[in-house]
């Protein structure tokens, strides 16, 4: 059964930074697109950023975009999202899902497309 597992939220002042981390049992980190989502209090799902099996190909949110970097480390099944330039919007959950793809370059945005997800962990960014 593949598990993923985020840690890293808190509580960061605007402007600050903030690791986020999503570690992957159960399966093989490298056979998955991994991707971040966050949602607001009642608010939708939204996607944040997305990395494939190649490190190569990533995919960002307009709304982070030059602010917060995903990358992996593949030998500790591990995925990471550095949130710099932190903003009070920016408050969320944050989710790591992730779905085994054979394309070293294939990636997905819609939440639907992601067969499993983690239990999320909360980032606030005070203003």
């Amino acid at each position: 059964q593949v598990q993923l597992v985020e840690s890293g939220g808190g509580l960061v002042q605007a402007g600050g930074s903030q690791i986020i981390s999503c570690v992957t049992s159960g399966g093989t980190s490298s056979d998955y697109a991994i991707a971040w989502f966050r949602q607001a209090p009642g608010k939708a799902r939204d996607f944040v950023a997305a990395i494939a099996r190649s490190v190569r190909r990533t995919y960002y949110a307009d709304s982070v975009k030059d602010r917060f970097t995903i990358s992996r480390d593949n030998t500790k099944n591990t995925v990471y999202l550095q949130m710099n330039m932190t903003k009070p919007e920016d408050t969320a959950v944050y989710y790591c899902a992730g779905s085994a793809v054979v394309n070293y370059y294939t990636l997905f945005t819609r939440p639907h497309e992601y067969t499993y997800w983690g239990q999320g962990t909360q980032v606030t960014v005070s203003s």
